[in-house]
C-alpha cells in the first residue's frame, strides 16, 4: 500500500477481527495524487483519462478532487449498527447479528487532517472469506466508477445508494462467481455495456491478447450490439478455425456443450483458449443462415495451437499500365490494435519504401479495435505537423483535443484506408484522423459506430475494471458514437471478396487474390485518381 504522495502525510487503516463490522467512510477534501490499486478515490477528477492501459495504470491529469475515500474496519461496541446515506442522509435499513471477519484496509492520502469529514456507512462484513474478498473489490469498484465514469449522473441514479444495496445483497453470499455477478448487476444499471469488470483469469486473457500470443483456436469474436449475440469477426488464417471452415458473420452457439447466452466477450474467449493439444467443440449458426434458416453445423473438436497473432499482414500490388509503367501499391491489413501494431507497421512501410512502393492500401476492415494509444501511435506514422488525431470530451462536457508534437510521417505516398461496419473503436479514430486530416480518401461501408474510450484497471484481488471514461469526436467534430463514419467511396456487400488468405505478414506473392477483392479494386481507381491529380492526400 505505498503512497505515491511524498510530500503528504499518509493514514493506513488496520484491519481487525472484531464482533462488529463495517465500512466506514471518510469524506476528504484534499489534493489527489496517485495511488496502487489500493486507494479508492471517489472524487470527480477534472481529468483525462483514456484507452486501453496496459495493467495497473490508469492515465490521470494531476489535479484536484473534492473527495477520497478510507475504508477501515469499525470498533464500536454497537449491537445496531446502521446503513446510512452516504450524503449523511437518514437510516435506510438496520442489521443485525453481523460476522466477525476483517474488513477492507485502503491507504489514505489527504492534506489536511481537519479537513475530513467523517460519515460512518455501516456494511455488514461477510464471514466467508472469498465473499468478503469481493467485497473489497466492490467498495475499490464503485469508487473508481465514482470518479472517472464519463455520465456523472450515473444513468440518472443515487451511486452512493446502489453501493449500499449492493453490498447488503452480497452479504449472504457464499461464493465468489456470485459475489462478481453482484458486481456485475450494479455496473449494468450505468446503461454502459462497455464499463465492466472481468475475473482474474478473463483479465489474464485480455493481457494475452493485446499482447499478441495466445494459445487457442484462432478466433476473434465480438458482441453484435443489437443482438447480444456472439459472432465471429474474422478467424487468423491457418489457424484451426480457419482450416474448420469456419467464417464471418457465423454466430457463436455453444462451446463444449454450454449455450452462451448473457456471456460476454472474454468468457467466450477464455473458454476458446487453452493448453496446445488440447480440443474445444463449437456450435455456430452460419453469418448467411440468419434471416430464418435454422440450420446450424457443429465443428468438432478443435484442436488448440499456439498463435502468433501479428496485427499487420502485407503484401504488394503490381499494375501495370497501358505505357509499360509498372506500379507498386503497398497493402497492408491492420487486423488489431495490440501493443506491437505500431511498430510492426513502421517496420513494413520501410521495408516497401525499399522496393519502390508508390501508394498504399491500408485495410481495417473487420478490426474491433484494441489499445487506443496503439491507433493513435499508428496515425502519426502517416501524419506532418501539429495535427489533432482526436477530441476527447471528459465527464464535465469539456473538449480536449489530442494534438501530435511536430509529427514527421514515414511516407507521403497516396493512401487509401478501407474500412466497414466491423471497423470499430480505435479503428475509427484512426480512419477519422486520416481522413479530417485530408491524408487518406475512405472505401467501403460505413463503420460501427463506437465512440466511447474505456480505462482498463487491475484490483487488488487481479480482476479488472474497464470504465468508459470519455467520448470522442473525430478531429473535424463528427460524432462518430452510434453513428459511425461514412466512406468517401462505397463498396457494397455483394462486391465484396474475403482477403482472408492474407493474414501471414511474409505473403509477398498473393496479388492475383487481392486483385479478387473489388473493394481493393475500387481503392486502387482512387489511387490512380489522387496521382493523376498530383496529389499527396
Amino acid at each position: 500500500m505505498e503512497s505515491l504522495c511524498p510530500k503528504l502525510g499518509t493514514t493506513l487503516s488496520h484491519v481487525s477481527s472484531i464482533r462488529s463490522n463495517s465500512l466506514k467512510i471518510k469524506r476528504i477534501s484534499s489534493n489527489f495524487c496517485r495511488f496502487h490499486t489500493s486507494q479508492v478515490p471517489i472524487g470527480a477528477a477534472k481529468s483525462t483519462s483514456f484507452g486501453d492501459f496496459p495493467r495497473n495504470q490508469r492515465l490521470i491529469k494531476d489535479e484536484s478532487i473534492t473527495e477520497s475515500v478510507d475504508v477501515e474496519a469499525m470498533n464500536e461496541e454497537s449491537e445496531d449498527p446502521r446503513l446510512t446515506t452516504m450524503s449523511g442522509g437518514s437510516v435506510a435499513r438496520r442489521f443485525v447479528g453481523f460476522a466477525a471477519a476483517a474488513a477492507a484496509a485502503v491507504s489514505l492520502c489527504c492534506e489536511s487532517p481537519a479537513l475530513a469529514e467523517y460519515l460512518t456507512v455501516a456494511f455488514p462484513v461477510s464471514r466467508t472469506r472469498e465473499v468478503n474478498t469481493v467485497q473489497r473489490t466492490l467498495v475499490e469498484a464503485w469508487g473508481l466508477i465514482r470518479e472517472t465514469f464519463v455520465d456523472p449522473t450515473f444513468n440518472h441514479q443515487d451511486w452512493d445508494l446502489k453501493l449500499q444495496q449492493t453490498m447488503v445483497e452480497m452479504f449472504p453470499l457464499r461464493s465468489a462467481d456470485a459475489a462478481y455477478g453482484k458486481i456485475s448487476g450494479m455496473l449494468s444499471t450505468l446503461g454502459d455495456p462497455f464499463t465492466r469488470i472481468i475475473s482474474p483469469k478473463e483479465y489474464q486473457s485480455f493481457r494475452i491478447g493485446s499482447d499478441g500470443n495466445l494459445q487457442g483456436v484462432g478466433l476473434f469474436i465480438n458482441k453484435e450490439p443489437n443482438s447480444g449475440h456472439l459472432v465471429v469477426m474474422s478467424c487468423i488464417e491457418g489457424s484451426p478455425a480457419d482450416r474448420a471452415g469456419i467464417h464471418e458473420g457465423d454466430e457463436l452457439l455453444e462451446i463444449n456443450g454450454e449455450r452462451l447466452n448473457g456471456i460476454n466477450v472474454e468468457a467466450a474467449a477464455q473458454k476458446l483458449r487453452g493448453p496446445v493439444g488440447t480440443t474445444v467443440t463449437v456450435k455456430l449458426q452460419c453469418g448467411e443462415a440468419w434471416e430464418g434458416d435454422s440450420t446450424f453445423r457443429e465443428v468438432v473438436k478443435l484442436s488448440r495451437e499456439s498463435i502468433n497473432i501479428s496485427p499487420i499482414s502485407s503484401s504488394i500490388i503490381l499494375h501495370r499500365a497501358p505505357d509499360g509503367h509498372l506500379s507498386k501499391t503497398g497493402y497492408m491489413k491492420l487486423s488489431a490494435f495490440s501493443q506491437t501494431a505500431a511498430a510492426e507497421m513502421e517496420y513494413a512501410i520501410q521495408e516497401m519504401e525499399i522496393q519502390g512502393v508508390d501508394s498504399y492500401i491500408l485495410d481495417i476492415r473487420n478490426n474491433p479495435g484494441g489499445l487506443v494509444k496503439a491507433g493513435l501511435d499508428v496515425a502519426q506514422i502517416w501524419l506532418d505537423g501539429d495535427e489533432t488525431l482526436v477530441n476527447t470530451i471528459d465527464r464535465d462536457g469539456n473538449m480536449l483535443p489530442i494534438n501530435m508534437v511536430n509529427g514527421h510521417a514515414l511516407t507521403h505516398d497516396p493512401l487509401v484506408v478501407l474500412v466497414n461496419e466491423g471497423s470499430a473503436s480505435a479503428s475509427e479514430i484512426l480512419a477519422g484522423a486520416l481522413h479530417d486530416n485530408g491524408r487518406a480518401t475512405l472505401v467501403g461501408h460505413k463503420t460501427f459506430g463506437k465512440g466511447k474510450i474505456q480505462s482498463v484497471t487491475e484490483l487488488q484481488d487481479g480482476s479488472a475494471l474497464f470504465i468508459t471514461v470519455a467520448k470522442y469526436l473525430s478531429p473535424s467534430r463528427h460524432d462518430i458514437d452510434q453513428v459511425g463514419i461514412t466512406p468517401d467511396v462505397q463498396c457494397t456487400t455483394d462486391m465484396l471478396t474475403s482477403t482472408r488468405g492474407l493474414s501471414s505478414k511474409d505473403n509477398k506473392g498473393t496479388s492475383s487474390s487481392l486483385e479478387a477483392d473489388s473493394c481493393i479494386m475500387v481503392a486502387e481507381h482512387e489511387l490512380e485518381m489522387q496521382e493523376s491529380k498530383g496529389s499527396a492526400s
